[in-house]
């Protein structure tokens, strides 16, 4: 204001020495100029004030007669009240003009905060920190203070409910954190059995632009209302956060007696606000079902104790991916085999998702059926490799017409087969990382051998790597999420991992526990699958062996050997069931098979009776007609032992039967 008045005079002071030369309508035009200067600042009264000072002095400074307010002439008087207009006017213009550049600043303002919550919230499928960046962006922008509360049946990923019973604070933010509303410790976990949600079928936020004044919003918040008032809220929001018409939560906007009260204008930026974060905390809600679901079924799928077996101590560790993709496709399997063997099977499934759990488990299933037919792990791999092209078949006939849903079953898997008599391994690989061999003098190398080409390709061949494992030998198989990663490629990990296994520990879990530690982050990006197997070796007193040779008449003397050996095992109550077998199994191979002729006792958990023979012919169970001389030696042996098979090997082909131990 002070501008208004000295700004005029100082123009007209200065132009006081070139007066009697300067033409009063150009100083007239200064002044203007002058007027206009002050008058576009907005303010009507400094643009009236100047108009007025401005023409007071231009009739005493610059009209004659000097020093007197007396206008000399008609055109004077005009110039005068041209000045007045002029100042008005300005002025006039300039509050519109600063009213609209105000609008346009809160535009622009709300345009920006919706911007940002666009980009700001829902940045992960995490409902709790979706509400957190919803709170974080809307405090001090919008709010004072806000508060998020869920239907706890939100945040486990279940359908929410039409009336939730129970909810749940999961974010809060204040403009100051000592503020009651924003307790240190206090802001996640706090429930009501009152649902904030309910009143807002409607999906429309309501506004309490003086909460001293009503009563109706207290049963509509969690918080202590006497507690609120005492605090100096003065006007508040209630935005329900919904989605596909089904309520999630409520989002509240506080604003403090500091700050200018809701409006009606602001609900409609609420309503925004909460319909941003409800798509992105809804799309949080179907990511943690689903995941939960693949998880489920994945769990289901893998093996949930190991089977007792001899050959070797075994543990695992199983860590599901972290990262947005969902759960992978990863599994191991621990299988028995006939003979006191063991299978060790890793695999990895492309992809991740229920699509990807699907997939693992027809593959793990299978690898058991397989390796029940107790295939040589090249055969293994190439029979599931057939297997993975005929599921690809049938996906893509399921997809025709979409799209979307055809693509390739890639898979990698590792098959090893360890026998615990002669301590050796046979393993194929179908693009799959070879195992990681801990001998027992401590030191740690990679298995080196051939890596086939991972499974769904078609004709390409595998090849078997054979091993000689002292007794107490570790050996590690894994899938690539335990070793590649964004940190370290697959050479660094693999490094990693060796120096893991080689450190002292107290058993193989620790071992397993060491391995995840060094190389597993908090959210691993891939599915981790890590398999330890320390191999145990069967003493030559738990295996009798003897060479029969082909002639009917020594079926006695492989009865009296094998009872002989039940006799030093102290296992006497086996010994006719024994007998019975043996001799049926020796008689088929002397009949049917070819020399040499192979007898074999194993005393492991169960009792192992095998017959060997040169012959590839399998032998079939059949049914024989009464009259019939023969054909039930199969089925006597069927009948009396707890399971019986056939094994190929490279040459010839071995009869197992077990039976259980007497009880001691």
């Amino acid at each position: 204001m002070a501008c208004a008045v000295v700004a005029p005079l100082l123009v007209c002071l200065a132009l006081v020495p070139v007066r009697t030369r300067f033409p009063s309508t150009d100083a007239a035009l200064v002044l203007v100029a002058v007027v206009v200067a002050v008058a576009a600042q907005g303010y009507r009264l400094a643009g009236v004030i100047a108009a007025v000072s401005a023409t007071l002095c231009f009739d005493f400074f610059l009209v004659r007669p000097w020093q007197s307010l007396s206008l000399a002439s008609a055109e004077e008087a005009w110039t005068v009240l041209l000045l007045l207009v002029i100042g008005v006017a300005v002025s006039e213009l300039a509050i519109r003009g600063r009213s609209q550049r105000e609008r346009a600043l809160v535009a622009h303002g709300r345009l920006r905060l919706l911007h940002d919550a666009s980009t700001a919230v829902g940045t992960t499928l995490d409902a709790e920190r979706t509400a957190q960046e919803l709170v974080q962006i809307a405090v001090p922008r919008f709010a004072d203070f806000a508060t998020v509360d869920l239907a706890a049946s939100v945040l486990l990923g279940e359908e929410p409910e039409d009336d939730p019973k129970e909810m749940r604070r999961v974010a809060m933010a204040g403009i100051r954190d000592n503020h009651p509303l924003h307790p240190v410790g206090a802001l996640t976990g706090r429930t009501s059995s009152t649902p904030p949600a309910r009143g807002f079928r409607s999906g429309h936020a309501r506004i309490e632009p003086d909460v001293r004044a009503s009563t109706a919003w207290r049963s509509l918040v969690l918080d202590d209302p006497g507690r609120v008032l005492d605090d100096g809220i003065r006007s508040l929001i209630i935005a329900p956060l919904g989605a596909r018409g089904v309520p999630l939560g409520v989002v509240s906007f506080w604003r403090s007696q500091e700050a200018e009260p809701f409006t009606h204008a602001d609900l409609s930026d609420a309503e925004e606000l909460a319909a941003k974060a409800a798509m992105a905390i809804d799309n949080a809600r179907r990511y943690t079902r689903e995941r939960a679901t693949a998880l489920a079924l994945q769990r289901s799928l893998l093996p949930q104790r190991l089977p007792g077996q001899t050959a070797a101590d075994v543990a695992f560790r199983y860590l599901p991916a972290g990262s947005q993709a969902g759960v992978g496709g990863d599994w191991f399997d621990v299988i028995p085999l006939s003979g006191s063997r063991i299978a060790l099977v890793v695999g990895d499934v492309v992809g991740h998702g229920i699509n990807a759990s699907a997939t693992m488990g027809r593959l793990r299933t299978a690898v058991r059926t397989l390796a029940d037919v107790d295939l040589p792990p090249d055969e293994l791999i190439t029979h599931l490799d057939d297997h993975v092209i005929h599921l690809t078949d049938d996906e893509a006939g399921i997809a025709e017409g979409d799209a979307a849903a055809a693509g390739d079953v890639g898979a990698t898997c590792l098959y090893a087969v360890y026998d615990p008599v002669s301590r050796r391994c046979a393993l194929a690989s179908a693009g799959h990382p070879l195992p990681v061999l801990l001998n027992p003098d401590g030191m740690v190398e990679p298995v080196s051998g051939f890596v086939g080409p991972p499974l769904g390709l078609g004709g390409l061949p595998f090849e078997t790597t054979e091993l000689d494992l002292p007794a107490g030998s570790v050996l590690a198989l894994y899938t690539d999420g335990l070793i590649e990663s964004r940190e370290h490629d697959f050479d660094a990990g693999l490094a990693e991992l060796c120096h893991a296994l080689a450190l002292p520990a107290a058993s193989l879990d620790a071992v397993c526990d060491t391995v995840i530690q060094s190389l597993v982050t908090d959210r691993p990006a891939d599915d981790v699958a890590l398999l330890l197997a320390r191999t145990r070796a069967l003493t030559p007193d738990r295996v009798a062996t003897w060479d029969i040779p082909a002639d009917p008449a020594l079926v006695v003397r492989a009865r009296k050997l094998a009872l002989e050996q039940l006799d030093a095992w102290g296992l006497w109550e086996a010994a006719f069931t024994t007998e019975l077998l043996v001799s049926e199994l020796v008689t088929n191979a002397i009949r049917y098979g070819e020399t040499p002729i192979e007898l074999r006792l194993i005393r492991d958990r169960k009792l192992i009776c095998e017959v060997s023979d040169a012959s590839n012919t399998a032998p079939h169970l059949r049914r024989a007609r009464i009259y019939d001389e023969g054909g039930r030696g199969l089925l006597l042996v069927a009948q009396l032992s707890q399971k019986w098979g056939t094994r190929h090997a490279a040459t010839g082909k071995t009869i197992w039967c077990e039976q259980n131990l007497p009880a001691a």
